[in-house]
């Protein structure tokens, strides 16, 4: 507390995050099948952005259970590498295993904070790659010149993050209801979460105040379709571990009214038999 005011702790948020994954990993991994169709085709086109093909050396930052890292690591062949990094061991499993699964002898694995990068060999990878990682660094600045530390001269870095609350309502909706009833405050000054990088401008400034040059940026739409709302409702309880965080001063009850009541948000979208859940991302590239 400074100045009678609640400060951020990044301390203890990378604590919190890292319980979190290690508890939602089984779920995230269980889930792949519905974060392939729902995230391929933005995983694809920054994949193409920053140019990984055969022979390419890529780092994967905060790669979660490693459906993005299988499909960077089909692209460079035999002769590439991918390594994927996350802050939790338990989720890194469920990656070596898939890529073991799929017989992919290119993909190692490391536990390692995304805002210490530069305990990696330096101008050692033509491409930096994060899926929805970077909006939960403390210091995104670190992390973002911790992975130009690590690219060769010229080398890319690509990454994903939420565009604003407004665009994503399948995220936000759940999120307002449960901080309602938590009667949690508003996020803190500085403090990280899934709309920080998402602004008009935000996350091309950041990459530039990196270091970058060149820097694209790409506003790409990513519905999250499924049969039902129910079904979303269960995929976010299962592998929304932030969500879970927030919900923890809640007695039982009080949990089960408010996910019965992101339920009913959630049903706002379903239509003809469908649910389609408003999802739009950035995507930005830049180059050392």
């Amino acid at each position: 507390m400074k100045d009678g005011k609640m400060e951020f702790d990044p301390v203890q948020y990378k604590k919190t995050t890292r319980q979190q994954w290690e508890t939602a990993a089984e779920a995230w991994d269980r889930w792949g099948p519905l974060l392939s169709e729902w995230l391929g085709p933005v995983t694809e086109k920054m994949l193409d952005m920053v140019g990984v093909g055969d022979g390419s050396r890529v780092l994967d930052v905060a790669a979660g259970a490693g459906e993005q890292t299988i499909v960077a690591a089909r692209r460079v062949g035999e002769t590439g590498h991918v390594l994927a990094t996350d802050i939790s061991p338990s989720i890194l499993e469920y990656a070596a295993a898939m890529a073991q699964n799929a017989n992919l002898n290119n993909v190692s694995v490391r536990e390692l904070d995304g805002e210490s990068l530069t305990d990696l060999k330096a101008n050692h990878y033509d491409a930096v790659i994060s899926r929805v990682g970077l909006i939960y660094f403390p210091d995104q600045q670190k992390a973002l010149k911790g992975m130009k530390h690590v690219l060769k001269e010229n080398g890319k870095v690509g990454a994903i993050v939420y565009s604003t609350a407004d665009k994503n309502e399948f995220f936000s909706g759940p999120v307002s209801i449960i901080r309602r009833r938590a009667k949690l405050p508003p996020p803190l000054p500085g403090q990280p979460g899934p709309f920080s990088l998402g602004g008009e401008g935000v996350l091309e400034k950041a990459f530039t105040d990196a270091g970058f040059r060149d820097v694209k940026t790409e506003v790409i739409q990513a519905p999250v379709q499924l049969k039902t709302a129910a079904e979303c409702l269960q995929f976010e309880k299962e592998s929304f571990g932030a969500l879970h965080q927030m919900l923890t001063g809640l007695t039982a009850q009080e949990q089960l009214e408010a996910w019965n009541e992101v339920g009913e948000k959630l049903s706002e979208f379903e239509h003809g038999g469908r649910f389609v859940g408003p999802c739009e991302f950035v995507l930005a590239v830049g180059t050392k």
